[in-house]
C-alpha cells in the first residue's frame, strides 16, 4: 500500500520534494498541481510527480498528505478551498514561513479528523547561494545534508507528527523538533530580516542624490548586500512580516541597537572597537559556514555532551530512531497473513 501525496505548488521546495522521492514510489504516489498549468505540466515531465491536477480539490480529494508548498500570502485561501475536500485522517503540512499563522488557519479551515503540522526545510549547503525558487532550481537532493523542522501544534495526534518525521527521513533530513514561537522567532531573524535589511540597504542608496552617478559604480559589496530584494516576491514578504509584526519588530529594535553602537565607535573613531566588531562577525559567520557546510549536527551535539560518535544507542535514547515511510513494503505473503 502505497502513502498519496500531494503538492501542491511546483516550486523549488515543491518539485525538490517531488523529485527526492522518486526512488520511492514503492511507498509514496506523487500528486501536484499548481495554479500554473504550465509548471505543473514540465514538473510531470521533469519527473517530480506522477500525475497532476488542474481542479485543486480533485487534486486533494484521496490525499494521505497535502503539502502546501506556497509562499505564505496563498496558504489561507488554499486551506479554505481544499479543506470540505480532505479524507478523514488526511495530514496538511506546509513549507511556508510564519507558522502561528498556518497553524490558526489550519484550525479553522480544516475539519475534525484532519490534522496540520508544519515544516521548515534547511536545504543542502551546496544550494544556499543559489536565489532563484522556481522550478528550475530544483534538486533532487535539495534536503540532503539539511534538516528539516517540524512544528506541530500542541494537541496534535502522534501519527500525524511521526508521518512528518518519517518524510523528512525519505527526503535526507534530520528531523529536527521545535515549537511554533520558537519556529517563528528563528525564521524571523534568520530569513525577514535579511530581506528587510536588504531593501533597506538598495532604497538608502537609490534615495540619496547622488544615485545617478553612484549606480555606474557598484560593485560586488552593493550587489552582494542587495540581492534578497529579489528573493520573495513583495506579497509574499509582507505577509510574512505582517503575520509575524511582533518578532519582526523586535529583530528590528536589535540590528537598530547593534547600528547605533556601530555608528558611536566610527564617529568617535574607535579604531579596536571597529577592528574588534568586524573580526566577531567575520569569525562567527566563518564558524557557523564551517559547520553548515559539514552538516554533521549529531556529530556536534553527541562532542558538546561528551559522547562519542559510535555510541549511537546514547543518541537514539534521546531523539529517537526514524524509519521509512510506513515501514518496508509489505511481502505478499505478509499481506495473506493479515
Amino acid at each position: 500500500m502505497t502513502v498519496q501525496l500531494t503538492i501542491i505548488g511546483l516550486g523549488q521546495i515543491g518539485a525538490s520534494i517531488g523529485l527526492a522521492l522518486a526512488g520511492h514510489k514503492d511507498r509514496v504516489t506523487r500528486f501536484g498541481h499548481d495554479r500554473e498549468p504550465s509548471i505543473a505540466k514540465r514538473a510531470q515531465e521533469m519527473g517530480a510527480v506522477d500525475k497532476t491536477f488542474f481542479n485543486l480539490p480533485a487534486a486533494v480529494e484521496n490525499a494521505d498528505i497535502v503539502l502546501l508548498a506556497l509562499p505564505l500570502d496563498q496558504i489561507r485561501d488554499t486551506l479554505q478551498v481544499i479543506g470540505p475536500c480532505l479524507q478523514e485522517n488526511a495530514v496538511v503540512m506546509d513549507t511556508a514561513l510564519g507558522k502561528t499563522a498556518v497553524a490558526e488557519w489550519a484550525k479553522e479551515f480544516l475539519p475534525p479528523g484532519r490534522h496540520y503540522v508544519g515544516l521548515t526545510p534547511a536545504i543542502n549547503p551546496l544550494y544556499l547561494h543559489e536565489v532563484e525558487k522556481d522550478l528550475h532550481a530544483a534538486h533532487s537532493d535539495l534536503f540532503t545534508k539539511g534538516l528539516m523542522a517540524i512544528v506541530a501544534p500542541q494537541g496534535t495526534i502522534g501519527p500525524a507528527i511521526k508521518l512528518a518525521t518519517d518524510l523528512s527521513s525519505l527526503l535526507g533530513a534530520a528531523p529536527f523538533f521545535i515549537d511554533l514561537a520558537e519556529a517563528d522567532s528563528m525564521m524571523t531573524s534568520l530569513h525577514v530580516l535579511p530581506q528587510l535589511t536588504a531593501a533597506a540597504i538598495a532604497n538608502v542608496n537609490m534615495e540619496r542624490p547622488g544615485w545617478d552617478d553612484a549606480r555606474k559604480l557598484a560593485g560586488r559589496a552593493y550587489f552582494a548586500a542587495t540581492i534578497l530584494v529579489d528573493y520573495d516576491e513583495e506579497d509574499a514578504l509582507v505577509e510574512t512580516t505582517l503575520q509575524n509584526h511582533e518578532n519582526v519588530v523586535r529583530v528590528l529594535d536589535e540590528l537598530i541597537t547593534s547600528l547605533e553602537e556601530l555608528r558611536e565607535d566610527v564617529a568617535g573613531q574607535e579604531r579596536g572597537n571597529l577592528a574588534n566588531w568586524l573580526e566577531r562577525a567575520r569569525l562567527g559567520r566563518s564558524k557557523w559556514w564551517r559547520e553548515r557546510s559539514a552538516g554533521d549536527w549529531q556529530s556536534l551535539e553527541l562532542t558538546k555532551m561528551g559522547l562519542s560518535k559510535n555510541r549511537r544507542g546514547v543518541w537514539k535514547r534521546l531523539f529517537g530512531d526514524f524509519g521509512k515511510l510506513f515501514g518496508p513494503p509489505k511481502s505478499g505473503e505478509e499481506e495473506q497473513k493479515k
